[in-house]
C-alpha cells in the first residue's frame, strides 16, 4: 500500500504541476492576444503628422503621413517573401524640407530592376518602426555591394545622414511598381503560447496515464 500511495502521490503531483503550466500558458495566450489586438489597432489608426522627436518606445507602430523628396542612395536589405522568393527592402532618405528621415519603400524581387525615384515631392503613409533585427549572428553589411542583412536604423541613418527615424510605407502617392510596400504588421511577433499549453496538457495526460499503468501493473502482480 505504501508503494501504491507513493505512485498515486507522484502521479497526482506531477499531473497537477504540468496542468498548472498549461493553464499558465493559456493565461499568457490571452495576455498576448490582448497586446496584439492593441498593436493592430494602433497600426490601423488614422495617420498623424510626424512627431518632432518620436520616442522608439512610445511612438512604435505610430501611423504617420510625411511629404518630401527622396534623396541620395537607396540601401538594399536582403529579404525573402513567401511565394515571391528572394529580394530586397529598399530604404531611402526622404527630405521633408526641414527634416531628413528614412523610408522603407517596400520589396522588390531579386531579378527586377528598380525604377528611378520620383523627381518631385511624394507623400508616404506608413508606420514608425525601430526593428530589432540585428544580433551577434547578423553579418556586417556589405557597404560596397550595397547589401544589408537587417534593418539597422542607427547605422543606416548615419550612412544616409538622416534622423534615426524609419517610416515603413503602407501607401505611396506614386506608382512604385515593381516595388511593393511591406507594411508593418504583427506577424513576426511570436505567439506560441497555445502550442506550449497543448504540450503541457499532453504531458499531463501522458504522466497520468503512465501512473495509472504502473498502478494497474502492480495490482496484477500482487493479485
Amino acid at each position: 500500500m505504501s508503494r501504491a500511495l507513493f505512485v498515486i502521490l507522484i502521479g497526482l503531483g506531477g499531473a497537477a504541476i504540468l496542468i498548472s503550466l498549461g493553464v499558465w500558458q493559456v493565461q499568457r495566450l490571452t495576455w498576448k492576444q490582448g497586446i496584439l489586438a492593441e498593436i493592430n489597432g494602433r497600426i490601423e489608426a488614422p495617420a498623424v503628422p510626424l512627431p518632432e522627436q518620436p520616442d522608439p518606445k512610445e511612438a512604435a507602430y505610430l501611423p504617420v503621413e510625411v511629404t518630401g523628396s527622396f534623396e541620395g542612395q537607396t540601401l538594399r536589405v536582403l529579404v525573402s517573401q513567401k511565394d515571391q522568393g528572394a529580394g530586397y527592402r529598399l530604404i531611402t532618405a526622404l527630405n521633408t524640407g526641414d527634416r531628413r528621415l528614412l523610408v522603407d519603400r517596400g520589396y522588390i524581387p531579386n531579378e527586377a530592376v528598380a525604377p528611378p525615384l520620383p523627381d518631385g515631392p511624394v507623400t508616404i503613409t506608413g508606420n514608425l518602426q525601430w526593428p530589432q533585427e540585428t544580433d551577434s549572428f547578423t553579418p556586417a553589411p556589405d557597404i560596397d555591394g550595397n547589401i544589408w542583412f537587417a534593418r539597422d536604423v542607427t547605422a543606416m541613418s548615419q550612412l544616409l545622414q538622416s534622423e534615426p527615424v524609419l517610416v515603413v510605407a503602407r501607401a505611396l502617392s506614386y506608382d512604385a511598381a515593381p516595388v511593393s510596400p511591406l507594411p508593418v504588421d504583427t506577424s513576426r511577433i511570436p505567439n506560441d503560447h497555445l502550442q506550449y499549453a497543448i504540450t503541457w496538457f499532453s504531458l499531463a495526460a501522458i504522466w497520468a496515464a503512465m501512473s495509472l499503468y504502473f498502478l494497474r501493473r502492480r495490482a496484477k502482480t500482487e493479485s
